[in-house]
């Protein structure tokens, strides 16, 4: 890529296309060669080699997946038909003969990051023996013309209900005219595991019915749809014949599970029906919604052993003229209520939440309120998010923008307080002994192992770092127990024992 990137001025959000840097890098994120795992079963079924033309088992493929583990899971389904259809699965973009990008288009960082990734892989088209680039998930949803109008190396592009399409738009064939909004996959879709062997990912929802006003995933995923309950269990079945141990449940609001389907407290139900599995050792579900989380969820949550102790619960604000103005709804009151009797009925759960900072109109004494929300609640994790003024949301046409440089700072400020917090609640946990799930070596050194306490979700939590073992070395995706011995802001220290 020559000069300093192409302009592209019909997308208000991301203003320019960065030219990238130096050589091009090798596939980045979870899809790594030491990572794919075909799981056995359905899930991961090749088709017989002698069905399997010579020429498409000689093509590689390589996917770089953006976003959330929800797009993860997307990509893994295309990883799969793919891998069934013969394709090789590389981890090196420059010997790859098709690229296919899975992007993500949430909120300005995530678009840009799409972006800069996009025009790292189609470098590729003129310096390496890539032949064919295919652009897939939310960014297609917002921007599909522009994609294929400003950047002529992308040759096809595939929306989040198209999955079962890349085939054809990877052989260079027009996919089937047919209405797949309401598009779910099932026990039976081929899948290949990106994550590590003892942990996976399942979708037991797409889309999402809530008005947030700042958000965009209804335009993106559309209407919130569940899958059926026995096809969940059968798909949890197949993943634990295969070695996983630890199952995350996902979709955009997993408490409103089964609504749709007639399910009476669907996800309680869920739950207890997954702790039947056997081989699952931890299951846990991301993200609750405030009125919807019933105190069946928390029964189970403190009745059943294998269900993780541990709520994320998506916040955004304690203000409640923000909170209206989102179309969200409560106060700094009602949801410190609610908080207290998730932890009156769930004693030792973690909580989780995001804050957004910034929102249009937030004041000083708004956001000194949520700070003081944040203070007496002490939250084991949070996360912050800065607003984004997407031109789709109900926001963009609001008055009273705050400057990127206070929405910075404000950021700062808030994750300073945070961090305190968790500084303090890891410092409590020093001499404690707690069940852990071994990952293998870390990432930060050879001489040291991680792993993970109930209270520590994969991707999102920080880690134990185990410097000191006690007989044989453990193998990854074992459970043993840690002693903590020191902490630091987000992550502990311990040895086995």
């Amino acid at each position: 890529m020559e000069g300093g990137g192409r302009p592209l001025p019909i997308w208000r959000q991301v203003l320019e296309w960065q030219a990238a840097s130096g050589s091009p890098r090798s596939m980045q994120g979870p899809l790594t060669a030491s990572q794919t795992l075909l799981v056995p079963g359905s899930l991961g079924r090749d088709l017989p080699a002698k069905l399997v033309p010579r020429v498409l088992a000689m093509k590689k493929i390589g996917l770089v997946s953006l976003g959330c583990e929800k797009n993860l899971v997307d990509s893994e389904i295309m990883l799969g038909l793919l891998r069934r259809r013969g394709y090789e699965i590389t981890a090196q973009a420059e010997r790859a003969d098709v690229i296919v990008v899975n992007t993500c288009g949430f909120i300005d960082k995530a678009k840009q990051e799409s972006v800069d990734t996009i025009l790292e892989m189609a470098e590729l088209k003129n310096s390496g023996q890539c032949s064919r680039l295919v652009v897939t998930g939310c960014l297609v949803e917002r921007y599909r013309d522009e994609i294929q109008t400003e950047i002529p190396e992308v040759d096809a592009v595939l929306g989040t209900t198209q999955l079962e399409s890349i085939i054809d738009l990877c052989e260079g064939r027009l996919p089937p005219t047919i209405d797949n909004r309401y598009y779910l996959y099932d026990e039976n879709t081929p899948r290949l595991l990106t994550t590590p062997g003892y942990t996976a990912y399942i979708k037991v929802a797409e889309g999402c019915d809530r008005p947030c006003s700042f958000c965009v995933i209804p335009r993106i995923r559309g209407a919130h749809r569940s899958r059926p309950l026995a096809s969940i269990l059968k798909e949890a079945r197949f993943l634990a014949d295969g070695g996983v141990k630890e199952i995350v449940l996902l979709s955009q609001e997993t408490t409103h599970y089964g609504t749709d389907l007639g399910i009476k407290r669907g996800l309680s139900r869920l739950l207890r029906e997954l702790t039947r599995v056997e081989g699952i050792r931890w299951i846990r579900f991301l993200y609750a919604f405030p009125s919807q989380l019933g105190d069946d969820v928390l029964e189970a949550m403190r009745e059943e052993e294998k269900i993780c102790r541990y709520l994320d619960m998506p916040l955004q604000h304690a203000s409640q003229r923000i909170l209206r103005s989102m179309k969200r709804g409560g106060n700094s009151s009602s949801l410190s209520r609610l908080l207290d009797r998730v932890r009156e009925r769930v004693p030792g759960i973690t909580l989780r939440t995001s804050m957004i900072v910034g929102y249009p109109g937030e004041t000083e004494e708004e956001f000194a309120e949520l700070c003081r929300f944040v203070e007496t609640i002490q939250f084991d994790r949070l996360g912050t998010f800065t607003f984004s003024d997407e031109e789709e949301a109900g926001t963009f046409h609001l008055d009273g923008k705050v400057p990127q440089a206070l929405i910075e700072r404000r950021q700062r400020r808030l994750m300073g307080i945070q961090a305190k917090i968790s500084r303090r609640k890891n410092r409590s946990m020093v001499g404690k002994r707690q069940p852990v799930l071994v990952e293998g070596k870390s990432a930060e050194s050879d001489l040291l192992w991680q792993g993970r306490l109930e209270s520590q979700a994969p991707r999102i939590d920080g880690v134990v770092l185990i410097n000191d073992l006690e007989g044989a070395v453990p193998e990854s995706g074992e459970f043993g127990d840690v002693e903590i011995t020191q902490a630091m802001d987000y992550d502990l220290v311990g040895r086995l024992v």
